[in-house]
This record gives structure tokens, C-alpha cells and sequence, in this order.
């Protein structure tokens, strides 16, 4: 009993201090040049991180977590502006974790280097049809769900949407490798991997 009370006390710990990194870095933010009403941003570095670090259970209660910390003090230009960003970032840990289960089970050289780039190959696809998808369905929309945006305006917009989430993934996975690989060694702990 006692040790099912402690791995929940840790469990909590490392969710509560990588949802609080990543509430830290929230205010960084550089405005994307071909559409200033998408911003570049580090805070889900550490989300990556966690979530490489301990498996998929913390990383995503990591987001959620930031994701209730964003509607009381970032919630941007919609107030269900971090209902979006939980999906990006949902859609993108669910592309690393299809890269860890794929490449897991090969025998293949250099699987770190291999797992990097499958990871943020298949992280950046899936944020990108997850994203293209929501903003589709529901920017449309008046607010507080939407922009209330005409069709043809949202159906211009996708590619640039779907730009910026690709290049966002292409910088936030492999940052969050690096970092995991430099926490897992300072505290000796392994990465997660799938059970195959």
C-alpha cells in the first residue's frame, strides 16, 4: 500500500513541476511572419519531455494539466483557445508515440538517431491532419468556440495553419529529446519505451 502511495506522490511531482515548466515558458513567443495570429513558442518542450521521459500516461496528464493552467492564465485570443492547443499537442505525442511502437520491435542501427527522426516525421504529420482537421470543424464558428470565419476563408487559411504546426513540431520533438536525454542522464534514468 505504502509503495502504491508513494509512486502516486512521485507520479503527481513530476506532472506538477514539467506542467509548471511549461506554464513558465508560456509568455515566449515570436508571432509566425506569414500569419501573426499563430505564434512559435517553447512551452511544450517540456511536455515532449515528459512524455519521453515516462511514457505516455505522464506526458498527457503534463498537457492537461498546462492546459487547465492556460484557461486561467493564458488563454489567448479565444477562450477556448487551450482546448486547440491540447489538441495540437495530443495529435503530436500521439505521431511519437506510433514512431516509439514501430521503431521499438526493429532491430535497426543507431535506433536513437532513427527514433528522433521517426518521431518528429510522424509527430509533425499527425499534429498536422489533428490540427487541420479541428481548425476546419470549428474556427467556422462564432465565439467563444471559433473566429465565426466564412468557408472559403478557413479553407484558404488550413495551409498556412498546417505550415506552422509542421515547423513547430520539427523544432519542439527533437528539443524535447535532447532535454530528456540530459535530465534521463543527470538522474540515471532510462527513457520510456513500448512494451512490444
Amino acid at each position: 500500500m505504502q509503495g502504491g502511495k508513494h509512486v502516486n506522490t512521485r507520479t503527481t511531482a513530476i506532472i506538477a513541476v514539467f506542467a509548471a515548466l511549461a506554464v513558465a515558458l508560456n509568455p515566449f513567443k515570436v508571432p509566425a511572419p506569414y500569419a501573426i495570429f499563430l505564434y512559435y513558442q517553447i512551452w511544450e518542450i517540456p511536455i515532449v519531455t515528459a512524455f519521453l521521459l515516462f511514457g505516455p500516461k505522464i506526458g498527457v496528464a503534463t498537457a492537461v494539466l498546462n492546459t487547465a493552467a492556460l484557461f486561467v492564465l493564458f488563454p489567448g485570443a479565444l477562450p477556448t483557445g487551450p482546448i486547440y492547443n491540447l489538441a495540437a499537442v495530443l495529435g503530436m505525442l500521439s505521431g511519437v508515440y506510433s514512431a516509439h511502437k514501430i521503431v521499438a520491435g526493429r532491430s535497426i542501427g543507431r535506433k536513437e538517431a532513427a527514433l528522433t527522426i521517426a518521431s518528429t516525421a510522424l509527430g509533425a504529420i499527425s499534429r498536422v491532419v489533428t490540427m487541420s482537421f479541428v481548425n476546419w470543424a470549428f474556427i467556422r464558428y462564432p465565439p467563444p468556440i471559433g473566429f465565426g470565419m466564412l468557408e472559403h476563408v478557413v479553407t484558404a487559411l488550413l495551409p498556412a495553419i498546417g505550415f506552422f504546426n509542421a515547423t513547430l513540431a520539427l523544432y519542439t520533438i527533437p528539443a524535447g529529446y535532447i532535454l530528456a536525454r540530459a535530465v534521463g542522464s543527470g538522474v540515471k534514468a532510462e527513457m520510456w519505451t513500448p512494451r512490444t
